[in-house]
């Protein structure tokens, strides 16, 4: 099939739609540049990622005896980290907007008999986080890791075309929300040894994605603060760090594996040349809130597969 300028930036915009906010702008700014790049050995990227590895590291305890909090965690990334802190040995807190899907998730992965709890919670209402906190403790008597991970992105276009209540939305439960989490949570942090607090920020917050001009702003922003509260708080022996991610594989980007051709021109920015899985980004997180990682504060890990990255 024939491709010109037009016909490549109208395929990747109706692309966009239904897309993770990662892949988005990505196939709407960068086909033209890239174009069709061939078929990818798909076989060879598989040979070098393999499931089995991760199944491996469930055997390491490297948090045993602690408490986590994980906002967003029934689905996606948020589910990988808090079945992999679960399977190093935390007792992990399941937190997401919906009952249902706190509900689903739990049972899942009580299945696979771990030690988990669920928590309805919109990180935007104050009640909401007053109760996942009370309720951890009320359940475990302490809390030793926050995972922050709750985000939004309820609109498409450049940074200075946002609407204000887009604007203020985004903020709130990217930014806002994280920070209040963090705060609420500090109390009962200072009181454990090691403790630590994790915010997951994006790739989009190194590099702005032009479509996500707003999100990536607040992605960004995630980053400045993971470096603010690590000045403030190593003293008192509190590690904060974050992960920015790069394109997951999750339900949120469903459209890259029903068409070739948008696999193709996401695939063309990636140097690994594969997506990454929500069980990789588990990993960096379960090793940053270990005693592995003691040394570790005011850092935001880049897990995107060669992706450039760069503030």
């Amino acid at each position: 099939m024939a491709v010109n300028a037009t016909t490549s930036y109208t395929l990747a915009f109706k692309l966009c739609k239904g897309l993770a906010p990662l892949t988005q702008p990505i196939l709407a700014n960068h086909y033209k540049k890239f174009g069709p790049i061939g078929a990818i050995n798909q076989s060879i990227s598989k040979n070098r990622y393999c499931s089995n590895t991760f199944a491996a590291y469930s055997t390491m305890k490297r948090l045993e005896g602690k408490v986590a909090i994980v906002t967003a965690s029934t689905d996606g990334i948020g589910f990988a980290i808090a079945k992999r802190l679960a399977q190093e040995g935390a007792n992990v807190v399941i937190s997401s907007r919906k009952q249902n899907n706190v509900d689903r998730a739990v049972e899942e992965l009580r299945k696979l008999q771990l030690n988990v709890v669920g928590l309805k919670c919109h990180v935007g209402d104050a009640k909401d986080r007053k109760e996942l906190f009370e309720g951890t403790i009320r359940k475990y008597g302490k809390l030793n890791i926050l995972v922050s991970n709750a985000a939004t992105n309820p609109a498409v276009g450049g940074v200075l075309d946002c609407d204000e209540g887009v604007w203020d939305k985004i903020f709130d439960v990217n930014v806002k929300s994280s920070y209040l989490l963090a705060k609420e949570a500090l109390p009962w942090l200072r009181k454990e040894k090691n403790s630590n607090i994790m915010f997951v920020s994006s790739i989009a917050g190194y590099d702005a994605l032009e479509l996500l001009g707003a999100y990536s702003v607040s992605k960004t922003a995630l980053i400045g603060l993971t470096k603010a509260a690590a000045k403030d708080l190593a003293s008192e022996g509190i590690r904060v760090n974050c992960l920015a991610p790069g394109i997951i594989k999750t339900k949120f980007s469903k459209s890259l594996y029903e068409s070739k051709t948008a696999e193709e021109m996401v695939l063309a920015r990636i140097p690994m040349r594969r997506l990454g899985m929500p069980e990789e980004m588990a990993g960096v997180v379960a090793f940053l809130v270990s005693d592995d990682a003691s040394y570790i504060t005011g850092e935001s890990i880049v897990a995107a597969g060669g992706m450039s990255a760069r503030l």
